[in-house]
């Protein structure tokens, strides 16, 4: 089990990207759950117990977001690397386009998943693609996974239904959905697609991603005024109070 570093009462991994491919490769034999805690969903963490369980029984978590990267530095639980999920996605899709391995794509708007599929095969010719889609059809969650045999064979499988939706899907669903890797990854399908521009790279090494995304998308107001709980929460943790 990869190491983690606890912030504010999430288990955040404590690895780099290359550290947790190999992690991920050389334990196929075991269910895989990867979710990207951001300080929004620490802040859900910290009001629903129930959620906080979700966040720490992931056995990844990545560090996703520079709130989060220097929160974890400021008290004391520095981690290796910050990790966004969309741009890990995609490494990790170039990574088994080279191996016989398949993913799928479930969630986003109607046809995004398609189009990402599409857009990442054109990135990484090798990719294999069994299953793409709004909706799991034969998927049931109150009864359970109904005719997976007719499906072709899913190792990883990207969920797009947004938080906290994925990650409930994801905990309640893992162990009998007929895959090895589960990863929730929010909006990653429409950034892939081009459906949503994303910020451009200067603007996401200094860490401003989530001030473009608002300047785009200004509805996204309310989601952003958890990041000043989250900073309240971090002084408080610092400060003992």
């Amino acid at each position: 089990m990869l190491a983690k570093k606890n912030v504010l009462g999430v288990g955040i991994t404590n690895a780099t990207e290359n550290e947790i491919l190999e992690y991920i490769l050389g334990h196929w034999d075991k269910k895989i759950c990867i979710l990207t805690p951001n300080p929004e969903l620490i802040v859900l963490g910290r009001k629903n117990p129930l959620f906080l369980g979700i966040l720490n029984r992931a056995q990844i978590a990545l560090c996703d977001g520079v709130g989060l990267f220097l929160a974890a530095q400021f008290l004391g639980q520095g981690v290796k690397q910050r990790i966004s999920g969309v741009d890990f996605m995609q490494r990790f899709c170039q990574e088994v386009s080279r191996k016989p391995i398949t993913v799928g794509f479930l969630g986003g708007g109607p046809g995004v998943a398609e189009r990402t599929a599409d857009c990442l095969k054109t990135k990484y010719s090798g990719l294999k693609v069994a299953f793409t889609g709004s909706e799991w059809q034969e998927y049931n969650t109150y009864n359970g996974y109904k005719n997976y045999k007719d499906y072709k064979k899913i190792d990883i499988l990207f969920v797009a239904f947004g938080s906290p939706k994925q990650e409930e899907w994801i905990t309640k669903n893992l162990e009998t959905l007929p895959v090895h890797v589960v990863m929730g990854v929010g909006g990653a399908f429409d950034f892939v697609s081009g459906a949503v521009s994303r910020a451009p790279v200067w603007i996401r090494k200094i860490g401003l991603e989530w001030l473009f995304r608002l300047a785009v998308e200004p509805w996204r107001i309310k989601r952003q005024l958890a990041l000043i709980e989250f900073i309240l929460l971090v002084l408080k943790e610092k400060l003992h109070l």
